[in-house]
């Protein structure tokens, strides 16, 4: 019987332990963990159920790109390495690109099989960021806005 394969790193094809090398890859070297100055939104996620933590911090140009996306969080190697494809993959989206992200692109990215025991971990971010635009949007802005809500990962 041959290895299982996986979907991640762009739905490329890998072994399960591919899978999982890329997982801590994300979580060992993130590019995009730590604060940022001026940030037009921050706002904080959580998933209860087992305390992971994260928060988004988001710059957005005039043409309502991301500029840049900085997280900050502890929680398990899932949800931290999440936060970490989160902000590199979305850094120079529009708001509407995300807005239109599925969960499912996440997951695949990540390694269906290796994180679907842990859905929520998995989608924290994207939850998160995504409340970060919806705050955003709907005026929520500035220096006051620097951790303005939690957004909760049903």
């Amino acid at each position: 019987m041959g290895k299982q394969l996986y979907h991640c790193k762009g739905n490329n094809v890998v072994d399960r332990q591919s899978a999982i090398e890329y997982l801590l890859d994300l979580y060992e070297n993130p590019t995009h963990r730590g604060p940022l100055e001026d940030a037009d939104i921050s706002v904080n996620g959580g998933n209860p159920g087992c305390g992971d933590i994260v928060t988004i911090h988001m710059k957005v140009g005039a043409d309502d790109k991301i500029e840049e996306i900085r997280f900050e969080g502890d929680g398990c190697t899932i949800s931290q390495a999440a936060a970490e494809l989160v902000s590199s993959q979305m850094e120079g989206a529009s708001l509407v690109e995300i807005e239109e992200l599925q969960q499912d692109v996440i997951i695949d990215e990540l390694g269906r099989e290796v994180v679907m025991s842990r859905p929520r971990c998995a989608t924290l971010a994207l939850g998160t960021l995504k409340q970060a635009v919806a705050e955003y949007r709907s005026g929520v802005r500035g220096k006051a806005a620097r951790v303005s809500s939690t957004a909760a990962n049903p």
